[in-house]
């Protein structure tokens, strides 16, 4: 008889695991945010909430939790249950976050799982006016010819601008100097001011300038056109083959959950960035949405850190002790 009634317990249990999971949403669910309302990763975050909140039918409710560089959001989703019921929405600094902190308590690859990329965000690659260059090609032949004479500006070390170069400093054989500011719109303020010869930055803090003719845009850091300006060719394609990096959003959950209700996730994410009217909302914010399976968030994770920790590396930056 207590065999029969473990047996009938574990069956039991097996069984009430597929309805949960097939009842899912069932209640509200959280998306922390780990910066301040307005910038990038909340405004990404808002547009997808609202639009899963319709189709999964029930509220998914943005949580902004600021401060520490977004870790703070971060370790939170990594410690909460695995129920699928908090998300985050992860940016690209969490790939680079071991780099400046080796005493994180928490593993972007093994204690979160990856459930869809939602928007790459292009870099533009500025100029100051007065720099006598066109496009990449010319960049890469002043640089090289004036080793340790030009600069470029960043929001600091490990910041999304600050990697962007480097990257672009090893693949071009070029020794352009890095100046941190406190962040990029005053990097581009001084391109702008002729104060630095060039800076990657957003769409959004560079247009207002480019189109008053006080900055030169030179190219777009992905590795294709971008809907946001689809004349501007690539970084690649105007000088430097291969080149390729930019920002990103997607959402991740802590490890351990359900399987079907990450799948749940993923398709409601996937439909709803794929809808015309989200793609130009997007767009207009100067994201470029693009959705994925889970597999495929998964490996773009993996090498963003490898890529992160590769040119943090070829650039002297370290964890802080």
């Amino acid at each position: 008889m207590k065999a029969i009634a473990v047996v009938v317990a574990v069956l039991g249990l097996a069984a009430a695991v597929p309805a949960c999971a097939a009842g899912y949403p069932d209640k509200p669910i959280k998306m922390l945010v780990g910066f301040l309302p307005g910038g990038g990763t909340d405004v990404t975050a808002r547009l997808l909430a609202t639009r899963l909140s319709e189709k999964l039918g029930q509220s998914v409710i943005v949580e902004n939790r600021p401060g520490a560089g977004g870790m703070i959001a971060t370790a939170a989703v990594a410690r909460s249950a695995p129920d699928g019921y908090t998300m985050l929405m992860a940016s690209a600094a969490d790939a680079a976050q071991h780099l400046m902190h080796k005493d994180l308590s928490y593993d972007l690859l093994k204690d979160f799982a990856p459930v869809s990329l939602v928007v790459t965000v292009p870099f533009a690659l500025v100029a100051k006016p007065a720099l006598p260059v066109e496009n990449v090609a010319g960049l890469i032949e002043l640089a090289r010819a004036h080793p340790g004479e030009l600069r470029y500006a960043s929001s600091g070390m490990g910041s999304a601008a600050h990697l962007s170069n480097e990257l672009f400093n090893t693949m071009a054989k070029t020794r352009i100097v890095h100046i941190p500011y406190k962040g990029v719109a005053e990097g581009v303020t001084a391109v702008a001011s002729n104060q630095i010869d060039m800076v990657f930055a957003s769409f959004p803090s560079v247009m207002p300038l480019a189109a008053a003719k006080k900055v030169k845009l030179l190219a777009v850091s992905t590795p294709y056109r971008t809907a946001v300006m689809p004349d501007l060719p690539t970084v690649a394609e105007s000088g430097l083959p291969g080149y390729a990096r930019y920002g990103w959003y997607g959402v991740v959950m802590p490890k351990n959950v359900p399987s079907d209700i990450i799948d749940r996730m993923n398709a409601a994410i996937v439909a709803v960035v794929s809808a015309p009217d989200v793609k130009q909302a997007f767009i207009k914010q100067g994201l470029e949405p693009k959705s994925t399976t889970r597999e495929e968030f998964a490996g773009f994770l993996k090498d963003e850190v490898d890529q992160s920790t590769a040119l943090a590396q070829a650039s002297g930056l370290e964890a802080a002790r």
